[in-house]
């Protein structure tokens, strides 16, 4: 059966307005998601959780952390994604860290049910993300071999980043409280499910 509707074979692609717009929105939204997180001691997946795990362990800023650890993944993104996406990304990288520097201290709670705010870090996260994917960017890291994978293997990113986390969370389960954990699993699970069910270049075909 034929798609209702034609998809371009040469997509109109994004102007320099509308990335900037478009991370700006996503990497704020990202920003406030994880804010929930940190203030409730809870970790996630991918390498803003490996960021996080360093970060609790050794009483390092997550900003310098999560900043340092994407630097070898350029590397990657260079030969493999090419020099656009690099620089989205490490602009992307800085801006978010940046933003982690000052936002959890803008924003806090006198109370903050643990549930709540792990469902609201998933799906703001997640929603911030796709606004970064869809600019042609990513949070460096496991976003890049994810985002490559996708696209030269046809596997979906939210599943390359599910096999990460399993990884992560195991190791988690040595390190912190049972509750601490398994509520961080929900909004790893949460985040990905917004990002497999929604990231699918035959669902957007803007450049």
């Amino acid at each position: 059966m034929p798609a209702p509707f034609p998809i371009p074979q040469n997509p109109p692609k994004h102007t320099l307005f509308e990335d900037v717009q478009g991370f700006a929105i996503g990497l704020i939204t990202t920003a406030i998601g994880l804010s929930f997180i940190t203030q409730l001691g809870f970790i996630t997946g991918q390498t803003a959780g490996l960021a996080l795990v360093i970060s609790y362990l050794s009483g390092l800023s997550f900003s310098w952390v999560f900043w340092l650890i994407n630097v070898p993944f350029y590397i990657l993104a260079w030969f493999r994604m090419g020099p656009e996406f690099t620089i989205k990304s490490a602009l992307c990288v800085t801006a978010l860290s940046l933003l982690m520097a000052y936002i959890p201290d803008w924003m806090r709670f006198e109370t903050l049910n643990p549930l709540f705010g792990i469902v609201a870090f998933g799906i703001l996260t997640g929603f911030g993300l796709l606004g970064v994917f869809r600019h042609k960017g990513s949070l460096g890291g496991l976003g890049v071999i994810a985002l490559y994978a996708q696209a030269n293997f046809g596997i979906r990113a939210g599943y390359v980043q599910i096999a990460f986390d399993a990884a992560l969370f195991a190791v988690a389960f040595f390190l912190f409280p049972l509750d601490r954990v398994l509520y961080s699993l929900l909004g790893a699970l949460i985040l990905n499910a917004v990002i497999a069910f929604n990231h699918r270049q035959d669902h957007y075909i803007a450049g």
